[in-house]
């Protein structure tokens, strides 16, 4: 089941000092659950300034409770960078699924 994930950072002075110090960690684990084929397309979410301020991930695991236990040890949820997640139920088209293998 294929789940979007929007997550937004901490509004903080140091929220940014927070997902630089994790962005490493949280793109090699990227990459990881994207070779399992859990990861299937990801973007940061930029303000005007074109500073970073959150992730949108569409993400393809059995259940939502599968998607709870993958955000308990995501390295941007550990690092307390996204503060703020929603995760809704989606279905990516056919013709974009193969696009970024």
């Amino acid at each position: 089941m294929q789940f979007l994930v929007t997550a937004y950072d901490g509004t903080d002075n140091k929220a940014i000092e927070r997902r630089l110090a994790a962005r490493d960690e949280h793109l090699k684990f990227t990459e990881e659950m994207k070779v399992k084929g859990n990861h299937l397309y990801a973007a940061v979410i930029m303000d005007e300034n074109e500073k970073m301020i959150g992730s949108v991930l569409i993400v393809d695991f059995p259940s939502k409770e599968d998607v709870d236990k993958w955000l308990k040890v995501e390295p941007y949820v550990k690092g307390n960078v996204w503060q703020s997640i929603d995760i809704k139920p989606c279905k990516v088209g056919p013709m974009f699924l193969n696009q970024n293998k």
